[in-house]
């Protein structure tokens, strides 16, 4: 791919918002020249970050045709034209998808999965004409929150700090975003996969209510219990006006008729203001949620964003979950920090679905022929990425028929009771949305046996719960700090609008500075 064939005009992609895009278009810069300079970011940076594992080879042309749209005087939305990388997991046509495991890439001596169609999230993002630079790395299977270290692809680095965990397992999206190797990134998340990556590399992340972004055509982990597919990006607004291409029905993913009617009028980005904040009732963290205390240097930070919330005129309400039960809900799973798999014994029957989904010429069709591939590192083994499902009840039946859906009785009780206790909560304290860090302690460091520490993942996703993370500055040593906005299901509108009152009035992101590989 030439993309030194002509001078690349002047333009500051670092930290580039949809907002600049536009005044770039505006000034006369082609999305063309637009693609061809982030390419050329790219060929400087990736070399070091290892953010992007493919490369679009066809994102010029795509950039090409935006330009002949626009042109011909076709009214495009805000996202046409914009430079975005889409995670590994998500089908892709022409693209292998591989899920980070070296049995799932011919690269690394494994079988190609090419998908005969694009997922419905990137099917959009296309329709949208969105110019998509590439696929970015995961870790295998997505099994972990904390980095990308153990891909075929090797290791993703943290934009923010080269020597601290990225965050996973949208480790690549995050950190290509981060990077400004692309002005945008679709990430997914099982268990952390979107905040976690977003906080450790001070970004906006959306991790989607349950059942409002389709997520069929992307490597399920819990496709039909947890799975959801948001953005990553610099900034609220950008992140609302992604949501907007992303969220909807489809045929294609049956369980989004739940969110028909959600949507707010005017779109995501309607109701975001610099005085959402005001009048606002938070709740805020505490061992009523869960019983894990966060570290010293956490809660001074936390103390101060507290101060800067009631400045903008919220009023803060102390542990509003104490004595309700919430925390004992949860069933972290042996060997980790404090994680509850519940729902992901699905992941044979999603499986399933998905390889069936590829097309008849996959290489792999089935849960069946997938296991065979890869059973010379199991993954559901004692020392399988995904040791931790052993202790679900239905993972056992859902291996020896993997084509029948899986009983969930577990996973539905503590849904239901995690929606019931949350509603009676915010309910009786007239809580407009809760209000956490997004980790309990700094990011540890990239290579170690530490994980990352968050506050509210497993939480969420059983209960399906929305939550959007947003800069809220620097550890003593520079490692980033973010919150977390929390609320009901279906409330991203209202959340977004918090975390852009937040964001404006406090600046927190600032860009990486960045050592180049080449």
């Amino acid at each position: 791919m030439d993309t030194a064939a002509a001078p690349l005009p002047e333009m500051d992609l670092v930290e580039m918002t949809l907002a600049d895009v536009a005044d770039a278009f505006a000034r006369g810069i082609t999305a063309e020249a637009l693609a061809a300079a982030f390419l050329e970011r790219i060929k400087t940076y990736n070399p070091q970050y290892n953010a992007i594992i493919y490369l679009n080879e066809s994102a010029l042309d795509d950039a090409r045709e935006i330009d002949r749209r626009r042109a011909a005087g076709e009214e495009l939305g805000p996202l046409a034209g914009v430079p975005v990388v889409v995670k590994d997991t998500m089908d892709m046509v022409g693209f292998p998808t591989t899920a980070g495991w070296h049995f799932l890439s011919s690269k690394a001596g494994g079988v190609d999965l090419i998908p005969e169609t694009d997922s419905p999230v990137v099917a959009r993002i296309r329709n949208a004409g969105c110019v998509i630079l590439g696929k970015t790395n995961v870790p295998v299977l997505s099994a972990t929150g904390s980095h990308a270290s153990d891909s075929w692809a090797g290791p993703t680095l943290n934009s923010a700090m080269l020597d601290r965990m990225p965050g996973g397992s949208s480790a690549g999206t995050a950190t290509a975003v981060g990077a400004s190797l692309a002005v945008l990134g679709l990430a997914e998340e099982t268990g952390g996969s979107i905040q976690n990556p977003a906080a450790a590399q001070g970004l906006v992340g959306i991790k989607p209510t349950f059942a409002l972004v389709p997520n069929a055509g992307v490597v399920p982990l819990a496709g039909s219990t947890r799975d959801v597919v948001g953005p990553i990006a610099h900034c609220v607004r950008d992140a609302a006006l992604t949501l907007d291409v992303l969220a909807g029905y489809t045929a294609e993913d049956p369980k989004t008729v739940a969110g028909i009617g959600k949507k707010p009028e005017g779109g995501y980005a309607s109701r975001l203001s610099t005085t959402a904040l005001q009048g606002k009732r938070l709740g805020l963290y505490g061992p009523g949620w869960r019983d894990r205390s966060l570290s010293e240097d956490c809660m001074l930070l936390y103390e101060r964003v507290q101060k800067e919330l009631e400045t903008r005129g919220a009023t803060l309400v102390a542990d509003p979950f104490a004595g309700s039960g919430f925390n004992e809900i949860g069933k972290p799973a042996k060997g980790l920090d404090h994680y509850d798999p519940s729902g992901m014994e699905s992941v044979p029957y999603d499986m399933d679905l998905y390889l069936k989904r590829l097309g008849p010429s996959a290489a792999l069709k089935s849960f069946a022929e997938f296991a065979e591939a890869t059973k010379a590192e199991d993954p559901f083994a004692p020392d399988g990425v995904l040791f931790f499902l052993r202790d679900l009840p239905g993972l056992w039946k859902g291996l020896e028929n993997p084509t029948t859906p899986p009983d969930l009785p577990e996973f539905l009780a503590a849904r239901e009771a995690y929606l019931k206790i949350l509603a009676k909560v915010m309910e009786g304290n007239r809580l407009d949305a809760l209000i956490f860090p997004q980790m309990r302690d700094e990011l540890p460091p990239l290579v170690g046996s530490e994980t990352i520490h968050e506050t509210c993942v497993c939480e969420l996703n059983i209960a399906g719960l929305p939550g959007v993370t947003v800069p809220a500055g620097t550890y003593p040593s520079g490692a980033p700090f973010n919150i977390i906005f929390i609320g009901p299901l279906w409330s991203e509108a209202d959340l977004l609008a918090l975390a852009y009152d937040y964001e404006t009035a406090t600046g927190y992101r600032k860009a990486p500075n960045l050592v180049s590989g080449q």
